[in-house]
């Protein structure tokens, strides 16, 4: 784990309709008309593809801009305690994503600020991640369905757990950035 954050793993019915309510009736209509889901999860895998392969390089520093200060220092303290091998692990290709879904759309105000009330909206996504299943695509392999349940493939799927942050206050020109990053692999997790 590179930050201490919830391990989300599986979507909630309840949160998915929530999601689709914030944004076909908050965020689109008062924050951003042309804000569309399914890009913002294609710009997401690409997020996720970058910072993975800087992490896996120890390329820390490049992240600045796109990943959060805060985050960026816990982060730092957990590849400092990881192997090369674990480092490694953390690389994902966004071809090898199978199963990606926003987990909780938000929107947050501030309102310390009395003259200019701050806005964000955050999103929270999961990628599962079958390593080398580009290959296997590109091979002509078919991939099971319950891939997650086969002992072969247990080792090569992780989980990402990803949060992203936009600032949307009036006359404030902001870029999605990465406030959360989590890999874990779900083998760690099961008992033999």
């Amino acid at each position: 784990m590179l930050m201490d954050f919830p391990q989300l793993v599986w979507p909630s019915v309840i949160k998915t309709v929530r999601n689709w309510i914030m944004v076909h009736f908050i965020i689109r209509p008062y924050f951003d008309r042309e804000f569309s889901l399914p890009d913002f999860v294609q710009g997401a895998k690409q997020a996720l593809q970058i910072v993975s392969s800087s992490l896996a390089g120890g390329e820390v520093k490049q992240l600045e801009g796109l990943v959060d200060r805060v985050a960026l220092n816990d982060i730092r303290q957990s590849l400092s305690k990881m192997s090369v091998a674990e480092r490694y692990d953390i690389q994902v290709d966004k071809a090898d994503i199978y199963f990606s879904f926003p987990y909780q759309v938000g929107v947050m105000f501030d309102e310390s600020d009395d003259d200019n009330q701050k806005r964000f909206v955050e999103i929270t996504m999961v990628f599962h991640v079958l390593r080398g299943l580009k290959g296997m695509i590109e091979r002509g392999e078919s991939v099971p369905l319950n891939v997650g349940a086969l002992p072969e493939f247990r080792d090569k799927i992780s989980i990402c757990n990803y949060r992203f942050i936009k600032e949307f206050t009036k006359g404030v020109d902001s870029d999605w950035t990465v406030n959360v990053v989590n890999h874990f692999k779900p083998s760690d997790y099961i008992e033999e």
